[in-house]
This record gives C-alpha cells, sequence and structure tokens, in this order.
C-alpha cells in the first residue's frame, strides 16, 4: 500500500491526471461547441435560403417598379414640354390676329412696301459671290448639276 500511496502522490502521476482531466474538459467544450455550431448553422442555411428566395422573387418587381417610375417621370416631363409649347402656339396664333403684326412680318419676310414707299434690300459681299456661283449652274443642264454635286460628296467623304 505505501507503493501505491507513493505512486498516488507522485508529480508525475498528478501531471497525467491534470492532463487527463483537462483533456476531458476539452473534449467536453469541442463537443459542446459543435453541437451548438451545428444547430446555429442549420438556422443560419434557412435564413439565408428565406432570404435569398425574397430577394429572388422580388428583384424582378422592383425592377419593374423602378423602370415605370422613371418612364413615368419622362412622360411628365414630356407632358410639361408640350404644354409650354402649346402656350407658345396659342401665343403666336394670338400675336398673327393682330393686324399690324401680321404686317409687321408680311414687310420683313417678303419685302413687300406699302404704296408710294422705296424698298431696298441690303446685300453683303458673301451673298454676291454666292449668286455669281449659281449663275454659273443655271446656265448648264441639270444633270452636270447633279453629277457635280455626286463629285462633290466623294471629295468630301474622303
Amino acid at each position: 500500500m505505501a507503493a501505491k500511496d507513493r505512486d498516488r502522490f507522485s508529480t508525475a502521476t498528478r501531471l497525467r491526471l491534470l492532463g487527463e482531466q483537462t483533456a476531458a474538459r476539452v473534449y467536453r467544450s469541442q463537443t459542446r461547441r459543435q453541437a451548438r455550431r451545428s444547430r446555429l448553422t442549420g438556422r443560419a442555411a434557412l435564413l439565408a435560403l428565406v432570404v435569398c428566395s425574397l430577394v429572388v422573387a422580388l428583384a424582378y418587381p422592383m425592377r419593374q417598379y423602378v423602370s415605370q417610375r422613371a418612364q413615368i417621370a419622362d412622360l411628365q416631363r414630356q407632358k410639361r414640354q408640350e404644354q409650354q409649347r402649346v402656350e407658345q402656339l396659342r401665343d403666336l396664333k394670338a400675336r398673327w390676329q393682330d393686324d399690324s403684326y401680321a404686317e409687321q412680318q408680311i414687310r420683313k419676310r417678303l419685302h413687300y412696301v406699302l404704296p408710294g414707299e422705296t424698298g431696298y434690300t441690303v446685300v453683303g459681299p458673301g451673298a454676291a459671290k454666292q449668286s455669281h456661283a449659281e449663275q454659273g449652274t443655271a446656265r448648264r443642264p441639270w444633270y452636270a448639276n447633279v453629277w457635280d454635286g455626286v463629285d462633290k460628296s466623294d471629295a468630301s467623304d474622303q
């Protein structure tokens, strides 16, 4: 019995017992952690599956909603522009109903003058050169002018 007591209180025996106890604690905590992890992982997987299903189920309707809202905004903008254009045309129509405005526009655009007035047209230097060029083309046959136009367009492409 003395050998048994001495073996029980030896340092090597105590360290071995302490190591076994520690190993048992570590093993128990790892099995608990694994049990917790597996339970938590299953819940997390289910939650991830539900979230992914919701995202997939709502992605197309949300895209349609956003695109339709953008289309509505574009149509409202176009409507405002067209309303402004209608107002401008109404104003123009009302101006043309006035005889003095109509007379002013006729004089300006058609170069009309009243009896007793003298009308003048001022021609700039660029217009004079252009008219000489047009006079040269007026003497030629029409098909020659068309062919020159084709040649000029080919030259501009190159």
